[in-house]
């Protein structure tokens, strides 16, 4: 009688191939042939080269040519001006016009910057959740940003008229005699004036994106937030503005940088008048270069104005560019 038949040896499991370092590409990733990569690559350089000339004749041509009016003395006429070195930056910071021009442009830049968005903001809440007339609302508060700057400023110089100014006439006709006065003539009251207009032109655009934004807002988070006592403040602190943040931070870079370049309604509608009350780094520039023909010196102003303006916007760039990375993150 045999005895017990033996076990069935079993084989081991096949150790799991080692790891390779680096990342590979999926199996169904399609890789194209390089002769087909070397077309890619030709293709795009086509279509990029046209873009690339433009950025060439219409961006570093004028900023080297502007770079080299700094450190000479061209008054648009002399096909040879002399050399003169640092003699015009130096002047720009010796110039106590420019620090009064600064300082018009500083105040253009926060009232400038906040009233836009504080108005948009607002008019966007208030009007998100309308539906039957929508339509009419956008177009009305958007008309204004779409009109040229110089019908914009002529029209509100009607409006600021000392004696026919329709603004004079309302006060007159409330018993508020006493705050008539001519807004564009009083250095106490022209900047402000101006700027009101700008801010008036600027409200519309910003209350259109405002309200697009507010639409992607994801209503159960707000309805959640509702529920859990949140009040409208908190809601909105909250909930919904880290939602459309990229979308703030987008028209905040707009507008901020509107006040460092700010130019054609004060040009129009003042000048950088009365006795330089509204004269900003542009009108100033301007003036310098083609009223006193010292084309070298408003150049520099003019690059001044590049220089201060550019840290804000790589630095409001970076900050939007993070601002939507850690919203598609969540």
């Amino acid at each position: 009688m045999s005895g017990p038949a033996p076990a069935a040896t079993v084989a081991p499991p096949p150790a799991p191939a080692p790891r390779r370092r680096g990342r590979r590409a999926p199996s169904y990733a399609y890789v194209a042939p390089p002769a087909t990569r070397r077309a890619q690559r030709r293709l795009g350089i086509v279509f990029v080269l046209p873009l690339v000339a433009m950025v060439a004749v219409f961006l570093l041509l004028p900023m080297a040519s502007a770079v080299y009016y700094v450190f000479v003395d061209f008054n648009g006429i002399n096909p040879q001006p002399p050399f003169v070195g640092l003699a015009n930056i130096t002047e720009v910071f010796g110039d106590p016009e420019v620090y009064d021009a600064l300082w018009n442009n500083v105040i253009w830049i926060v009232i400038g910057t906040l009233a836009p968005l504080l108005l948009g903001l607002g008019l966007a809440l208030l009007l998100t959740q309308v539906r039957r007339g929508s339509v009419f609302y956008r177009t009305v508060f958007f008309v204004p940003f779409v009109l040229p700057q110089v019908a914009v400023g002529v029209v509100w110089g009607w409006i600021y008229a000392p004696s026919r100014g329709w603004l004079n006439n309302v006060l007159e006709a409330v018993g508020l005699d006493a705050f008539t006065t001519g807004w564009l003539g009083n250095p106490d009251t022209a900047l402000y004036a101006v700027l009101a207009t700008a801010v008036w032109s600027q409200v519309g655009f910003v209350f259109v994106i405002f309200l697009s934004a507010l639409r992607n807002v994801d209503v159960d988070l707000v309805d959640a937030a509702r529920l859990d006592g949140a009040n409208g403040a908190q809601r909105l602190r909250h909930v919904v503005l880290p939602q459309i943040m990229p979308v703030l931070l987008m028209v905040f870079t707009i507008t901020l940088l509107g006040g460092f370049s700010v130019f054609d309604i004060i040009f129009v509608m003042t000048g950088g008048g009365p006795a330089g009350a509204t004269e900003v780094l542009g009108t100033y520039a301007y003036s310098s270069a083609f009223q006193l023909n010292r084309i070298s010196y408003g150049t520099t102003l003019a690059l001044l104005i590049t220089v201060m303006a550019i840290p804000f916007a790589v630095w409001l760039n970076r900050l939007q560019r993070r601002t939507s990375l850690e919203g598609g993150a969540t």
